[in-house]
């Protein structure tokens, strides 16, 4: 079927539509300007120098990095028997609806939730308390994708495993394993980033001595109006666009979540 000019000006307008934030942002982390404004009177890479040289940033990237690198792997490790089950019809359905419950909630009563039952638990402001706060998001990703990508694989193949003399814990791993690594990579992925992202629920569970990059940001810019805000955000749409290009041509990340979908 032939797509007509204004089905292709209408698409084109969308996409124009979605990017211009985008666009816009990256104009104004070149900006040469202390403050924030558009356009910007002069280019300049000053504020990508300052990010640099940021220590505050730096300190909350890391931080960042080594939850969203704890909670993949946690993410992963409890996501895939729960995914088993379910694509097997081990757990009843209703296991995998609560499993995604969490996004039907707003992030805000997530938040609070979490706050009155980590606070006794002295869990507030720091990495572990952090992580389980995370895992609540992020589950439900990583079990969606993971068991439409378990649903796929035919079941005789353990039976055939089975009949060779494999047991069940050597055939889920070298045979489900394998065969649903496209999908472990895709929600690893997808699972990173919102965590890396998530800033909501951070809000409420964050301290002084420990924050993240996404926190950071939002507290920067209650105290200043400069363009280093900018210059971190396009520096992170960069990083997330070379990481789920790169899964894609891996294993084909943008099917893997379509199918879900």
């Amino acid at each position: 079927m032939k797509v007509g000019w204004i089905t292709r000006l209408l698409a084109t307008l969308g996409y124009g539509f979605l990017l211009a934030p985008i666009i816009l942002v990256c104009i104004i982390s070149v900006s040469a300007d202390n403050y924030l404004g558009f356009p910007p009177s002069s280019l300049s890479l000053r504020w990508f120098v300052a990010l640099s040289q940021n220590s505050e940033m730096l300190s909350a990237a890391r931080t960042s990095l080594l939850l969203s690198a704890t909670v993949t792997l946690i993410a992963l490790a409890v996501g895939l028997p729960a995914a088993l089950a379910v694509a097997r019809g081990w757990a009843p359905p209703v296991v995998g609806l609560l499993l995604s419950a969490p996004l039907l909630l707003p992030s805000l009563v997530i938040g609070l939730a979490l706050l009155i039952v980590l606070q006794p638990l002295a869990l507030l402001a720091t990495l572990p308390g952090l992580a389980l706060a995370h895992l609540v998001v992020v589950m439900p990703f990583v079990v969606r994708i993971m068991t439409t990508s378990l649903a796929g694989l035919p079941p005789d193949l353990d039976d055939a495993a089975a009949t060779l003399g494999a047991s069940p814990w050597r055939s889920f791993w070298r045979i489900t394993v394998p065969l649903a690594l496209p999908g472990v990579i895709a929600s690893a992925t997808l699972a990173f980033l919102v965590s890396f992202d998530e800033v909501v629920i951070s809000l409420f569970l964050v301290g002084p001595r420990l924050t993240t990059l996404s926190v950071a940001m939002f507290r920067y810019t209650e105290r200043h109006a400069d363009p280093l805000v900018a210059a971190v955000a396009v520096t992170l749409v960069a990083i997330t666009v070379v990481v789920v290009l790169s899964v894609d041509r891996l294993v084909g990340f943008s099917r893997t979540i379509g199918r879900v979908s």
